[in-house]
């Protein structure tokens, strides 16, 4: 997810700079998180986590082995469930290991890595998400041309430029943040290295930090956004001119999942970053951010399942031959 950063004041009075002249340096950030009941937390994130890896692996393995969801739209399927057990990777085995040994720093360079992958990975499933919605325009407003037009080639392409896009801008977007001093204080009410809390413990002009995150903002939201819009507007217009009522139901059905998760993901990120700041904030957006790093991880492979009938046959062929597999060894 690529965040909109919160307003610091960029200009420092001489008095604030003599000030922050005689702090020292500062090599670790406090990781202030979530420290009430660790042991209850730490079991139920695990669990969480393990649920994440299992449903979203689950997904992977389904759509690769069964060749009847060989098919464009499984493969960004596919792709968006691997991005999601990455994406949650980076930000939950380390609030897990914070509770459980109770050490909430977080070096300089590990906090730099992991605010790196999460804007490498969220700005690629922005571009992902609109790959997605594109491919259910083509699906459905130019049926006949849908396989010609996105063919492997193509569909491969478009995964992969959505990680090319993301990597470089996100690590010019880093160097920018962590080149700025940092003199103190160093803990961070969140769990996790995100860019506004971040920000806002460095002692320099902001100007050029904040001008790369609302640029990087407006390439890896608006842009993304703006394609997935354009596509739906297109499918709903198809979709309403179709003569028969049960053609529009089916061809709603093909792009409902998509849109569930794009309104969860778009959602979740309007709702944390784009609302009015009160002094509450703080803790607040901290538990918001469990959407986008936990709960919408979690949720996709049941939207995807539960609301997808070849999916859900596909698991119960994958279960089946398990069985047989287990009946023939006995």
């Amino acid at each position: 997810m690529i965040h909109p950063c919160t307003s610091v004041s960029p200009q420092m009075d001489v008095g604030q700079a003599k000030h922050w002249e005689n702090q020292s340096t500062v090599n670790e950030f406090i990781l202030l998180g979530y420290q009430e009941y660790p042991a209850i937390l730490f079991i139920a994130f695990l669990a969480i986590y393990m649920a994440i890896l299992l449903g979203n692996g689950l997904i992977v393995m389904v759509t690769t082995l069964d060749p009847a969801l060989h098919t464009p739209m499984y493969f960004f399927l596919r792709s968006l469930s691997g991005l999601e057990m990455c994406y949650t990777s980076v930000t939950l085995p380390k609030m897990m290991a914070n509770l459980i040994s109770g050490n909430l720093s977080i070096s300089l360079l590990a906090c730099a890595s992991q605010m790196f992958f999460l804007l490498f990975l969220g700005g690629t499933e922005c571009f992902l998400l609109a790959a997605m919605a594109y491919d259910r325009y083509l699906a459905i407003c130019l049926p006949l041309r849908y396989m010609t037009i996105m063919s492997h080639k193509v569909r491969v392409g478009m995964v992969v430029s959505s990680f090319a896009i993301s990597l470089p801008v996100q690590m010019l977007q880093i160097g920018f943040i962590f080149s700025l001093p940092f003199c103190g204080p160093n803990e961070i009410d969140h769990f996790f290295c995100d860019i506004p809390p971040i920000l806002s413990l460095a002692c320099a002009d902001l100007y050029a930090s904040e001008l790369t995150v609302y640029t990087n903002n407006f390439l890896f939201v608006i842009i993304p956004f703006f394609l997935i819009l354009a596509s739906y507007i297109h499918i709903t217009r198809t979709i309403l001119h179709l003569p028969s009522a049960t053609g529009r139901q089916k061809a709603f059905s093909t792009c409902s999942s998509h849109l569930t998760v794009v309104i969860l993901f778009y959602g979740s990120a309007t709702v944390v970053y784009l609302r009015p700041k009160t002094p509450d904030s703080v803790k607040v957006d901290k538990l918001l951010s469990l959407l986008y790093t936990v709960i919408i991880p979690l949720c996709n492979p049941l939207i995807y399942t539960l609301r997808n009938r070849e999916v859900k046959v596909a698991l119960m062929k994958l279960l089946c031959r398990k069985r047989a597999f287990e009946v023939g060894r006995g």
